[in-house]
Parts: C-alpha cells; sequence; structure tokens
C-alpha cells in the first residue's frame, strides 16, 4: 500500500525520484506528465501557493501530484498503477482545494475515468500542433515597413516583454499576470536562448509583439524540434498582421538552426489562431484535457 505525503518543498532526492517517474510515464505514455511551471516549482525553495503531494510505498516515490493556487497536475508510475495510487492522489487535491483543474496530458482513457470517478468534468482542451518536413518549405517573411525585429536583450527588455505579454493574454489563467519572477526563472533554464526570443519593436523602439521559441532535444521517440513557445502581439497594434509575421520569424530562425519539425500550444477554441497556424501547414498532433470540478 502506498501512502501520500504532504510536503511545501521537495527535497533533493524526492524531486530527482519524481522527474524519474515522470520519465518513465512519458515512455509509455508517449506525453510529458508535468508542464514547464510544474517542473520548476519542484525545484529549491518553497512557494506559498504551491503544495506537493507525494505518493510513497517501500520508500520509494510511485506517484506525485502538485497544486499550484488551483490548477494541479498528477503522476503515477507505470508499475504502479490500477492500485488506487492516483485515486488517493487525487483525493488529497480536492480535500485542499475544493474547486480544482486538474490537467491531463495526452487526453489518455485512463485520466478519464479517473476524473469521471471523482465528479470532474472536461473544462478546456488544449492542442499540440506540429509542422512537419512534409509541409514543405516556409513562405517568404516580410517585416511591414516601420517594424523591426532582433533578439531579447537580457537585463533590458523584461519590463516590456511583461506589458506586452499581460495585455495579450489578459484573458489567459496561465499565461496573463506573469511577473518578473517567471521570466528571471525561465531566463535560469539552459534552454533559454536569448537569440530565439524575437522582438518585434516600432520605430520608436516600442515593444509590438514578440516570439519566444524554444529548442527541445531529441528523444527516443521524436527528434529534436523547435517550439513557438510563447508569441504574444500588444492589442494597440493589433490589425497590423504582425502575428503571422512574427510566426513566420521565429519558425525561419528554428529553421536555419536545422530544425525542421516545430509544435506549438494552443486553445482548441481559438480559431482565428488555429486558423493562422494550419495555413502555415501546422496540423493537431495530441491534446491535453483540463478537469474541472467546483
Amino acid at each position: 500500500m502506498s501512502a501520500v505525503r504532504t510536503v511545501a518543498e521537495v527535497d533533493p532526492a524526492s524531486a530527482q525520484a519524481v522527474r524519474a517517474l515522470a520519465e518513465a510515464a512519458t515512455a509509455l505514455d508517449g506525453r510529458e506528465p508535468l508542464s514547464e511551471q510544474f517542473l520548476i516549482n519542484l525545484n529549491g525553495r518553497a512557494r506559498p501557493r504551491v503544495v506537493h503531494l507525494l505518493a510513497e510505498a517501500d520508500g520509494a516515490v510511485v506517484g506525485y501530484a502538485q497544486l499550484d493556487r488551483t490548477s494541479a497536475e498528477l503522476v503515477v508510475h507505470p508499475d504502479h498503477r490500477r492500485r488506487g495510487v492516483g485515486a488517493a492522489l487525487l483525493a488529497g487535491l480536492l480535500e485542499r482545494a475544493p474547486e480544482l483543474d486538474v490537467w491531463a496530458h495526452g487526453d489518455l482513457p485512463a485520466a478519464a475515468a479517473l476524473a469521471a470517478a471523482h465528479g470532474l468534468t472536461r473544462n478546456r482542451v488544449l492542442w499540440q500542433m506540429r509542422r512537419t518536413p512534409e509541409a514543405g518549405s516556409l513562405p517568404a517573411l516580410s517585416v511591414p515597413e516601420g517594424v523591426t525585429l532582433r533578439p531579447f536583450v537580457v537585463g533590458q527588455d523584461e519590463a516590456e516583454f511583461l506589458r506586452v505579454n499581460n495585455a495579450a493574454f489578459a484573458w489567459h489563467p496561465e499565461q496573463g499576470g506573469w511577473s518578473e519572477d517567471q521570466v528571471t526563472a525561465r531566463e535560469a533554464e539552459e534552454w533559454f536562448d536569448p537569440a530565439g526570443f524575437l522582438l518585434a519593436v516600432d520605430e520608436q523602439g516600442t515593444l509590438l509583439g514578440y516570439h519566444w521559441t524554444k529548442v527541445h532535444p531529441a528523444t527516443p521517440t521524436d527528434p529534436s524540434m523547435g517550439e513557438v513557445y510563447v508569441l504574444g502581439v500588444d492589442p494597440a497594434a493589433h490589425g497590423k498582421g504582425l502575428g503571422r509575421v512574427l510566426t513566420l520569424a521565429g519558425l525561419h530562425h528554428l529553421a536555419e538552426r536545422g530544425l525542421d519539425t516545430v509544435l506549438l500550444y494552443v486553445e482548441s477554441d481559438n480559431a482565428p489562431a488555429v486558423r493562422v497556424y494550419e495555413k502555415l501547414g501546422f496540423g493537431v498532433h495530441t491534446a491535453d484535457v483540463m478537469y474541472h470540478r467546483g
């Protein structure tokens, strides 16, 4: 039998065990069970908004859940599934957050069954779309007059990025309302490359929009890939076609690095964005589902 332990801060050995558990789940399920922010929350100091739940059996971590405000993710080691570990973790989450959103990466049947058994319903669907070599050559990049594309400068551009990001994503529960902490945490990640963080500025140097790209190393199942990590346009600059321009600029940057497969995440009901991506050769690859109770 496994026992669930709740902690405000995960010790280094347990954090390493959680990452190994997540890698084992990824190898079986074909989808990473924990998103970037939740992995960042595993590192270092305790965060007032975050609670960690560790399911342990015979001294080993066999399951893990994290609650960040009212959002949660959980994962069970493949060798310990169908033993009530996931149910125990979800029950622990619901005790702490009666109103709860749980992400299930990959839209797997087991996650749907667990959610239904606890009265959670599908609330959001996030598509992962991919552009593969079969999509052909990229369209040429044409930058509007009066607009300049340049790379992000660490220590200089954080405030302007936050201004535009938080205006562009005021409606978004995860991407909106960022503070400098979220930016500096990502600047400290191994994958961060300011050369792939492209800014569109006007003649006065005011930020109009950005395309932050990311590179994923090759895995046993996937080649090295680029990502449209975050792309935003200041609402005051809408109507200039900057979304498509910035998307293309990032895709050309990734292609110059030899990355001919690119992924992105988009809300399934964001029809305008989906149309832009489909016209550039992206197609739906997988889906992540948010289950809600409250």
